[in-house]
């Protein structure tokens, strides 16, 4: 059902013409929508469109401002592109005082084809319940929709690298627009670029050497089970903000220790590097030291590459902090470990015991109950389309806005229907 119109402030969003987008499709809805930028690149990709604020200040004073900008343009919705930003703390936990309502953008929960949109948080502050019993409800409520099929685009990295670039190029204007922003990665971009460019100068290598090791893994699976650990980016607030860890690196030697004191000697352990790796980190280096402190040289593979869904058809199980990977391997029906609290970690799906019974013989996940979970977490949470490509921008416009537009999300009608 439609509402009548409301007041929507952008906030920060991602490096591509997404948001611009999807605010011209909210006022053409009948919204007023206005823009608040913190850098230079945020501001590249906003003109000439509408109403906006260029924020200067610290972070400190960043509140007050926030709320002068809700009062003075009677907002009455925020939108935002990943909640533990530093420019959107402030913004997320202040804005239910004010009665203004929260919705926060991020990577999709189920990709490639889905974003994900949610109320007030997403991953370690998603207000989806964590009860499975919920779950199987819900599942049987939506049992006469269809399967929400997405509709499938091609988003190749160049074109992402494209508005990566132009957002930072902009944003050597900073030094004169907003002298005191701090962007959230801890990373800046020549380093990151540097990083990349020799990282897939190496691809083309590592692919065939990379794929002839999870052959080889798969094809001795009987007599030498293998488990496998994929990494995600030190920059992620999934590392940061949703787990016990600093960075990967200590979550590699905390498994790796575990791994070394119950599993068995026959054993294999598969690492894996995140596809958006910068190259910054020496990982084979320092693995190599810890195998061969731990004593586990010979059962311990590192690969840069390779096809996961090859590889978790023949594991005995996966280790994950909280990458979206883990939902693949349930999928899969792969035993499932996490490091730390994500959507997906539900009893009947993940392992719930310790890591060092683990290697033991992980029990093998609900394969209904998953069906169940990802039935509901689409319908509630994702939305059809992309942040980095035409067609999938169109796409993810034209959904979000559907959902932006009514008075209650998906997921709130759902919890309405069946509550907890």
């Amino acid at each position: 059902m439609a509402v009548e119109s409301r007041s929507f402030l952008m906030l920060q969003g991602v490096a591509s013409p997404f948001f611009a987008r999807l605010a011209d499709a909210l006022r053409a809805c009948g919204h007023k929508v206005y823009k608040v930028n913190y850098n230079a690149g945020d501001l590249a990709f906003w003109f000439p469109r509408g109403d906006h604020a260029h924020y200067r200040g610290t972070l400190e004073q960043l509140p007050a401002f926030l709320e002068s900008l809700w009062q003075k343009w009677g907002i009455t919705d925020q939108i935002l592109f990943g909640d533990r930003r530093p420019v959107h703390r402030a913004a997320v936990e202040s804005a239910e005082r004010f009665g203004v309502r929260t919705h926060v953008f991020e990577e999709g929960y189920f990709r490639p084809f889905w974003v994900t949109l949610e109320r007030e948080g997403v991953n370690g502050h998603s207000l989806l319940p964590r009860d499975p019993d919920w779950f199987r409800s819900a599942a049987t409520f939506l049992r006469d929709l269809p399967e929400e099929k997405p509709n499938r685009f091609r988003s190749a990295f160049r074109k992402r690298a494209g508005y990566d670039v132009i957002y930072h190029v902009a944003g050597m204007l900073n030094l004169f627009l907003n002298p005191r922003y701090q962007t959230h990665s801890p990373i800046t971009a020549p380093v990151e670029y540097a990083g990349y460019i020799a990282r897939f100068m190496r691809l083309p290598f590592w692919r065939k050497r990379d794929a002839q090791v999870i052959d080889r893994l798969c094809r001795e699976s009987a007599d030498h089970p293998f488990y496998l650990l994929p990494l995600q980016l030190n920059t992620d607030a999934q590392i940061r903000d949703h787990s016990r860890f600093d960075n990967m690196q200590q979550a590699i030697e905390y498994v790796l220790e575990s791994f070394a004191r119950k599993a068995s000697v026959f054993s294999r352990l598969l690492i894996k590097n995140h596809p958006l790796d910068m190259g910054l980190v020496d990982y084979p280096g320092q693995i190599d030291q810890i195998v061969k402190r731990l004593g586990l040289v010979g059962r311990v593979e590192y690969i840069e590459t390779g096809n996961l869904e090859k590889a978790l058809k023949s594991a005995s199980g996966t280790v994950t902090v909280n990458s979206t990977v883990g939902m693949v391997s349930l999928e899969k029906n792969c035993p499932t470990l996490c490091l730390s609290d994500p959507i997906y970690n539900l009893p009947g799906l993940t392992w719930q015991g310790e890591m060092d019974d683990f290697w033991q013989g992980g029990g093998q996940p609900d394969a209904a109950l998953f069906e169940a979970f990802r039935k509901v977490v689409v319908h509630a949470t994702q939305i059809n389309g992309g942040f980095y490509c035409f067609d999938g921008i169109s796409l993810a416009v034209e959904n979000s806005a559907k959902v932006l537009c009514t008075e209650k999300t998906p997921f709130e009608s759902l919890l309405e229907a069946c509550p907890l």
